[in-house]
């Protein structure tokens, strides 16, 4: 197995696989390619366009509404079943269209896969497509390369390999060839080079161990395919309601027929009366207008930084009560930092993020112009010169080309003024030792100030220490005593503890005609100068997004790669809640009900491997946690597609991160999930406002046609007036509720509770007394009109208080606690020009010929109307007079289960 291969020699390496140092023979290698297959990422097969639509009818109110629009159309009720229809096709169009631009992890990762790789065979090197790469084949590595198999290293100098998007650890690793011992994580294989990571540093050859789907992102990309994605609490709110709506549709009409069939009226008209019920208590604009209310939320996100590329965990967040976020690059810059400097016995703290070159010096608290310490500016120099990094800056975004390590000493030396470039032409390189893994230390020949030679050196403490002869203070070189060399190691110490990696300095001085730079040069010649303590620093505005969560009621738990040490540190400086700190070796060793009961305990996982993302994931699923996933890595991909929502970086998010996840922070912030989280909410929130408004005024008509065929004996609106008030009058108010503004407390509320989905008990009450009013209302409009009138008239009296009813409803369901005269009556202008183009449709219906004949409805006086606001604005009175008086009486169950 490849997971073994670590552990063997390189001898034994090429005996398991059958293949020789100077590569395989092409015929070895046809006949391997036909055994293990192509060195590609297997596609996961796609469901087919035509089945994805038909998918979208897989709803119960759905099959509802199908029902009552055939009903409608073997019955020749054609505007009926044709209206119903056309909303079905237009809801089921949307879905299609945000399906189908999901779903495409598998492409993304087979991008991930170097296209060519040069290879060795017949002793030959030559260049091949990375998919007819076998085992035992050896391919040739160099900087910058993208590595195209996994595969034991055989041959290396100074090599770097960048694992980050694997991994998750920051800082490039230090390979080798020697054998390793003992069952390791794949972050401590460093024998091994792996499919996807890039080549930082120096060149290597590595005979193949595994390829395509047997590789390490082959396995995360079959657990991609093998996770099975979770409905969100949307989805199973609405799924709930559709099913209370058929039961209670079932019941009324069942009823309906009964008491027709006792007053002995004709079946057929019991019939259509049924047909009529059932289009009165399904609220045919529900799906319509919840959907156009996620694409809504779904554009105010986009305005901040949040794209969605799943309609319905826009208000997934908005319930969300775990974020498990991936450090690097999420919670940190992914960039490495000179933090602090030692000089002279001195600390010195360095301000500024990432790679940008702005920032200060601070020497005990106070600023510090590095022109007037010598010392400190020659401890910059040297990290500057004895340095193969590049800084790029373009349009105020900074890269660095090479090692992270160096380019955050190129970095510091540019925070004072000290560009590498321009040193470069003072100080050009003549010569240089690279660094080895073995040396520890890297070692470059420059011009010297007085005509002779200077050789910088940087490396390890350790090392540069047994080296140096002399240390640098104020007044100049010194022999180094006893207590100088523990004084460094005691700052060297003092900067490691804070989890930061550390780089010493120090130079010689040469005869002016030394050319070739050899070790012994150096060797117990050197002046030791300094220290540079680094970091891949915490994102300042997480650390204020991390204490926004905290507020809702949100927890944070930090995943990483990196080692236990760093994920600590980094938690503090971030002001992660305390909590326990588990390894990867740690989980692996725990059960999963293990893990599950200790999982509410713990705040950070350190060095996690990729499949035990899935297990941290699932255990918070498993104790009832909406959670949420950040990352940016290919190794997030699997539990951000696990994730309740899977939140990729756009900027350094791979694109198989993105093609996992539901959301896409453009911006890479962290603080931009909270603002995710905070409109999340509010979108819930006007979500319930929309279901309180369509329900309650569609079983207001319900109850007013009950009311009516028991008491008058006929229903007091056709179906397609019916229809009317669903469709147009519904979908005309109901829209503009969904784009109400916040009302600023989303974030001071605590997480709902996953169980309280969008109806609650409150809400339900709230709807049936409102529904009563309005059926009531309606009814004592119509059983007053019907002997006064024509029925024709008597119908559109009904219709046009109906119709009121609604208008004014829909400021009732602005909220369930504030008025609407707290609230701004004109602050929501979006139901305002709505409710005003529905009043023009309206008044066309009663008014316009060819329109009064389609539903036949009646021109009324201006007396009828003063009846129609009368009885619409009383019910509208007592709703607000309730929430000035009673503001809570209808919150039971509101954010919590009873």
């Amino acid at each position: 197995m490849e997971s073994q291969f670590y552990n063997l020699s390189q001898d034994e390496a090429v005996r398991i696989l059958n293949s020789q140092r100077s590569g395989l023979t092409e015929s070895e290698a046809r006949a391997r390619l036909a055994q293990y297959g192509p060195n590609e990422l297997k596609r996961q097969k796609k469901t087919p366009p035509a089945l994805v639509f038909f998918k979208q009818f897989l709803s119960p109110l759905i099959y509802v509404l199908l029902a009552a629009a055939t009903i409608s159309l073997v019955l020749k009720h054609f505007i009926d079943a044709g209206v119903i229809f056309g909303v079905l096709l237009l809801n089921a169009a949307i879905g299609f269209i945000q399906e189908t631009r999901a779903e495409t992890a598998m492409e993304a990762l087979m991008q991930m896969a170097a296209p060519r790789a040069r290879v060795r065979r017949n002793g030959k090197v030559k260049l091949f497509p990375s998919k007819e790469i076998v085992p035992g084949d050896i391919f040739l590595l160099e900087t910058g390369d993208k590595v195209p198999a996994d595969a034991r290293l055989m041959e290396e100098s100074n090599l770097k390999v960048n694992e980050a998007s694997l991994t998750g650890e920051s800082v490039p690793v230090d390979k080798h060839t020697k054998s390793i011992s003992g069952e390791l994580p794949v972050a401590e294989r460093k024998n091994m080079v792996y499919m996807g990571t890039v080549v930082t540093y120096g060149k290597a050859a590595a005979m193949t161990v595994s390829t395509g789907m047997s590789t390490e992102i082959g396995k995360i990309a079959t657990a991609i395919q093998t996770v099975k994605p979770e409905r969100t609490p949307l989805q199973k709110s609405i799924a709930r309601l559709s099913r209370y709506i058929i039961i209670a549709v079932l019941s009324v009409v069942s009823a309906m027929i009964a008491v027709g069939l006792i007053r002995e009226l004709d079946w057929l008209e019991i019939f259509l009366v049924a047909v009529a019920a059932s289009a009165s208590a399904i609220p045919e604009g529900l799906p319509a207008v919840v959907t156009v209310v996620l694409a809504i939320g779904m554009q105010i996100m986009a305005r901040h930084n949040a794209i969605i590329r799943k309609l319905a965990a826009v208000e997934t967040l908005g319930s969300a009560t775990v974020i498990c976020s991936d450090k690097t690059g999420t919670l940190t810059l992914n960039q490495m930092t000179v933090r602090r400097l030692y000089v002279d016995g001195q600390f010195i703290d360095v301000t500024g993020e990432g790679y940008h070159p702005e920032g200060k010096f601070h020497l005990n608290g106070q600023a510090l112009h590095p022109d007037a310490d010598h010392l400190l500016r020659l401890h910059l120099r040297i990290g500057a010169l004895c340095n193969d990094a590049l800084l790029s800056c373009e349009d105020d975004f900074c890269s660095i080309y090479g090692d992270p390590t160096e380019g955050a000493l190129v970095v510091a030396a540019a925070k004072a003024g000290m560009n590498k470039e321009s040193l470069e032409k003072t100080f050009p390189r003549l010569d240089e030792i690279p660094f080895q893994s073995e040396k520890q230390y890297m070692a470059t020949l420059h011009p010297g100030d007085g005509g002779g030679r200077v050789v910088y050196v940087k490396g390890a403490t350790e090392r540069l220490l047994a080296l140096s002869r002399y240390i640098l203070k104020g007044s100049g070189p010194a022999l180094m005593e006893r207590t100088d060399f523990d004084d460094i190691l005691q700052a060297n110490a003092s900067i490691a503890k804070e989890a930061m990696r550390v780089i010493a300095t120090a130079y010689a001085e040469l005869p002016a005609d030394m050319e070739d730079l050899e070790d012994e040069h150096i060797r117990g010649n050197l002046v030791f100068v300094g220290l540079a303590g680094m970091e891949d620093p915490p994102r300042e505005d997480a650390k204020e997004a991390i204490k926004l969560c905290q507020q809702a009621g949100i927890r944070v738990a930090m995943i990483t790669g990196d080692h236990q040490a760093t994920a600590e540190s980094i938690a503090r400086q971030l002001g992660l809640p305390p909590g326990k700190a588990v390894t990867g070796g740690e989980l692996q060793a725990m059960s999963d009900e293990e893990l599950s009961r200790q999982i509410e305990d713990i705040s950070v996982f350190a060095r996690i491997e990729p499949l035990h993302k899935l297990r941290i994931v699932d255990a918070f699923k498993k104790r009832g946690h909406i959670v949420a996933m950040t990352g940016d890595g290919v190794n997030d991909a699997p539990a951000l597609k696990a994730a309740n929502i899977g939140i990729a970086m756009g900027i350094t998010g791979t694109d198989v991160a993105k093609e996992a996840s539901d959301m896409v922070l453009a911006d890479d912030n962290f603080a931009s999930v909270v603002t995710a989280v905070d409109e999340g909410r509010a979108i819930f929130n006007r979500l319930r406002n929309v279901i309180f408004f369509l329900l309650s005024t569609n079983l207001g008509e319900l109850l007013a046609l009950i009311f009516a065929i028991l008491f008058v004996g006929s229903a007091p609106l056709l179906a397609v007036q019916i229809i009317w008030v669903n469709l147009v009058t519904d979908t005309a108010c109901g829209i503009p509720l969904g784009l109400e503004p916040k009302s600023g407390a989303e974030l001071k509320q605590p997480p709902r509770h996953p169980r309280v989905g969008l109806i609650f008990p409150g809400l339900t009450i709230r709807i049936v007394f409102m529904a009563t009013l309005m059926g009531v209302g309606v009814y004592t409009v119509f059983n007053w009109a019907q002997p006064r009138m024509d029925l024709d008239e008597a119908r559109t009296l009904a219709f046009c208080s109906m119709v009121a009813f609604e208008w004014f409803r829909a400021f009732n369901a602005r909220s369930d606690e504030h008025t609407v005269f707290k609230l701004g009556v004109f602050r929501n202008r979006w139901l305002i020009g709505s409710i005003t183009l529905a009043i023009s449709l309206q008044m066309a219906v009663i008014y316009v010929p060819f329109l009064q004949i389609a539903f036949r409805t009646a021109p009324l006086s201006i007396a009828e109307w003063g009846i129609v606001l009368l009885a619409s604005g009383a019910l509208f009175t007592i709703e607000e007079a309730r929430k000035a008086l009673f503001p809570r009486l209808f919150s039971l169950g509101k954010w919590q289960p009873l």
